[in-house]
Parts: structure tokens; C-alpha cells; sequence
């Protein structure tokens, strides 16, 4: 049959779709990117904060209109949204004719023969089970990048999250597993390997009694044809000394990390159920900048907590200020039913919080501006991702950018070049988020 598969929210949520789009193509599915041609639409779901929500209903529902009134034969929801709201999708949209819960994505092939005899298909296998590798995952990433999920779950609890309940306890993806996974990966082209799971760090204590994921670096930096392995999703507090050690030693990992340290004052972080302080937030930061000086740290900040006051605010702007992370996203906080946070007392206006949020954001943005201008002069090795439209010019990644979140640097060149495709470039200028290059010395490789 003629599939469209509609995948929202995370790269973590990506690596199940990909998973699941091996399990349809094996079976001889035709995967399509058209919904008046599609003959079974599936939708991956988010629903992590409200925005995400309102996005996955939304496509739920005009989906639904292609069932009514189109080719669409079966409509399938997967995912968080249909973990957390699996009674009201079924009972609020009959057009969707089957719901697979966030280990059950397995269930794919099954959920299209049951609709396509006519039987609503549900599945909601246990949350704390570790889904099967399908072995035929299909990359939508372009093919020279890729995600690799190392593990699933999340066993912080972090007082405004619905992920534990909705994706299970901490579980890591054994590494025999996890290698045999990236081996094939690099088999299909990929040279950028992307470490995600809701908790990097901690990769191996269920497993292996300690904390293992610089082992398992170790271990894909062996594979022949990865030229750069990325780590996400690394919460400070569980930053060590191995892990910050093989990111020395190994010339393949980015010296790029992820730290989601979502505030500054000690007050909201406990608020929060984060295991940290400011102190040590900064302690940590000092101690991977004083180990690996061209590190790039990025962060992800919340504004508009519960509680948060004006003093907890301009407490998170000198810390920002003060700390000048090269790669910044803040959010406003957003309430979600069955969090302890959103039945907490002095909840924060809109208003106050996107202007809080946006005060942060102007802060980072002259950080950023200036930390461009100090690279105006540096060679950087780059990976290629596209040409600008009718430009000579092409957009490209240094080691310092992540896909979708990051930015990118812009190569002037008369030069081919190929998407996934590395190159020498020397910063000419900077803008607010992006760099400007040229080709050094017509180098490419």
C-alpha cells in the first residue's frame, strides 16, 4: 500500500519513525509524500509541551478529513500523544482506526492488516520494555547524518515532565546492539553519528551497574566511514571524568556537548526537581572548558517556572551572561496535566513569561554575535549539507553545530561540492547565529 508517515517532535521520536518505516518498506509498503495519494496515513506524536499538542492534533484531524473524503483507507496514531490520550483519540476521532502506544511501534505491520480488515487495532505494550531492533530502519536524515538512540526512559522525574510516564523507566539499548545499529548506519552513508536518549549520561547503569557511554564511544569511533560523533541530551550533574577524558582522546567525537540546565537559580532548580545548583552548574562548565578548550556547550533554559520571580529572572541573566554558552534555546514553561508543577501556586503570566524569554534571548543573541566575530580568521573543518539556490554557495556544519537546532556557516565557492561532503573553511564573517566562509585553500576531502 501507499504510505505517508507524518513524524513530529524529537530526533528521539525520528528514531522510531525511521524503525518503523523499515518494518513498511520491508514488507514491500510504498512510502509516499502525498496525502491525496496515500493509502494509509501514520502520524508519530508528540506531546511534550502545549505547542506540540496542539501540532499533533492538528494533524491528526486534518488527516482525518483525507480518511472521510480521499484515498486514505487507514489512520494510525503512534507515539507519546497516543500513549498519554489513547481513549480520547479513539473515542473523539473514529476516523483513526488504530493506536500504538511508545514501545509498540513494533506493531505497525499488524495495526495496517487489522484496519484493512475492518477491526480497530490498539496496543499499549508495557512502558518499561525495551522495543526490538527491526534491522531495517530507514534513514530520513539526508543519509549523511544520523540519530542513534542509546537509550529509552527517564528516571529523574523533573517536577514539570510527563516523559516518565509516558516512555518508562531508564533503560539503556545494550552496546553489542547499538554498534551492530551504527555499523549498518555507516553502511548507508552515514558520517555523523548523533547520540540521543531523554538522558545521555547515565548510559549503562541499568546494564552495566556504572556509567558505560564512554565505552560505548570508544567503541564507535572503530567503525569505518563515521567522521564525527555528536552527543546530545547530557545532563551536567552526571558529566565525569571518563567521559570528558575519551572526548580528549578520540579525534572523531565533537568537542560539542548538550547540557539542559533549564535555570540558574538555585530556588527554581529545586522547584524543579533538578539535581544541581548554580555552583556546581558552573563548576562543571569551568572544569569542560578548562579540559577541552574549543569545546561548544549548548543549553536549553525554561522561563515563566512556577514561582519564578523578577530576582530568580535577572539571577538566570547574569548566569547566562556570565557563563556565555555558545549555543542557547529558552523556552517558556508550559503546564502539563499530571505534573507536579502544574498544580503548584504562583503560576506565571503569558506575557511574563515570553518577555522574559525574550530578554534571554536578546542577551544570547550579542553573545553569539560575538563569539561569531572571534572565529572571523579560523579554518574549520565542515560538513556540506546543501547548495544555496541559485548562489555559489553552499550551507554547511562545523563541528559546533548540531542538526535542526544549531546554525551554519555559508561557504562562498565555485567549487562541486556534495551534500555530506567535508571541507576546510576559513570564517570570513558573522552574523547573529550563522557564519560566513570561504574554501581554504581549495581544500576539500
Amino acid at each position: 500500500m501507499k504510505v505517508l508517515f507524518i513524524s513530529l517532535g524529537c530526533d528521539k521520536n525520528l528514531a522510531d519513525s525511521e524503525e518503523m518505516l523499515g518494518l513498511l518498506t520491508g514488507k514491500g509498503h510504498e512510502i509516499v509524500d502525498s496525502e491525496e495519494e496515500a493509502e494509509v496515513i501514520v502520524i508519530n506524536t508528540c506531546c511534550f509541551i502545549h505547542d506540540a499538542k496542539e501540532e499533533s492534533i492538528e494533524n491528526i484531524l486534518e488527516m482525518a478529513e483525507y480518511k472521510k473524503a480521499g484515498t486514505c483507507k487507514v489512520l494510525i496514531v503512534t507515539g507519546c500523544m497516543a500513549q498519554r490520550y489513547k481513549e480520547e483519540i479513539i473515542e473523539e476521532i473514529p476516523e483513526v482506526d488504530a493506536v500504538l502506544g511508545t514501545t509498540s511501534y513494533m506493531d505497525i505491520l499488524k495495526a495496517i492488516d487489522e484496519a484493512c480488515e475492518g477491526r480497530h487495532f490498539q496496543e499499549f505494550r508495557d512502558i518499561n520494555e525495551l522495543p526490538e531492533d527491526s534491522g531495517r530502519r530507514v534513514l530520513t536524515t539526508g543519509g549523511h547524518y544520523g540519530y542513534l538512540k542509546i537509550a529509552e526512559g527517564c528516571d529523574k522525574h523533573c517536577t514539570y515532565c510527563i516523559i516518565p510516564s509516558l516512555r518508562g523507566r531508564f533503560r539503556s539499548v545494550p552496546q553489542e546492539r547499538l554498534i551492530a545499529q551504527a555499523e549498518h548506519m555507516a553502511e548507508q552513508g552515514v558520517k555523523e553519528l548523533i547520540l540521543v536518549a531523554q538522558e545521555t549520561t547515565m548510559y549503562g547503569t541499568d546494564l552495566y551497574g556504572k556509567k558505560t557511554l564512554h565505552l560505548l564511544m570508544k567503541e564507535l569511533c572503530k567503525i569505518k566511514g563515521i567522521r564525527w560523533i555528536r552527543v546530545l541530551y547530557c545532563y551536567p550533574e552526571e558529566i565525569y571524568d571518563e567521559l570528558i577524558q575519551v572526548m580528549k582522546e578520540e579525534k572523531k567525537i565533537c568537542h560539542y556537548l548538550d547540557l539542559p540546565i533549564q535555570h540558574a537559580s538555585d530556588r527554581i532548580l529545586k522547584r524543579m526537581g533538578r539535581r544541581t545548583t548554580r555552583a556546581q552548574l558552573t563548576a562543571t562548565i569551568e572544569k569542560l572548558r578548562k579540559e577541552i578548550p574549543d569545546i561548544v556547550l549548548r543549553t536549553t533554559l525554561i522561563t515563566g517556572f512556577p514561582g519564578e520571580t523578577e530576582e530568580d529572572h535577572q539571577e538566570l541573566m547574569e548566569f547566562v551572561d556570565e557563563m556565555e554558552f555558545d549555543r542557547l534555546g529558552a523556552f517558556t514553561y508550559s503546564p502539563e496535566e499530571g505534573t507536579p508543577a502544574e498544580t503548584m501556586e504562583d503560576q506565571i503570566p503569558e506575557e511574563i513569561k515570553e518577555e522574559r524569554r525574550d530578554e534571554i534571548m536578546e542577551l544570547q543573541q550579542e553573545i553569539s554575535l560575538e563569539k561569531g566575530n572571534d572565529r572571523i580568521g579560523q579554518e574549520l573543518l565542515v560538513m556540506i549539507e546543501g547548495k544555496v539556490s541559485g548562489e555559489s554557495a553552499y550551507i554547511a556544519r562545523t563541528y559546533g553545530d548540531a542538526p535542526k537546532v544549531d546554525g551554519y556557516i555559508f561557504v562562498q565557492t565555485g567549487e562541486l561540492l556534495m551534500t555530506g561532503d567535508f571541507a576546510k573553511v576559513r570564517v570570513t564573517g558573522a552574523l547573529e547565529y550563522d557564519l560566513i566562509g570561504e574554501l581554504a585553500d581549495e581544500y576539500t576531502e
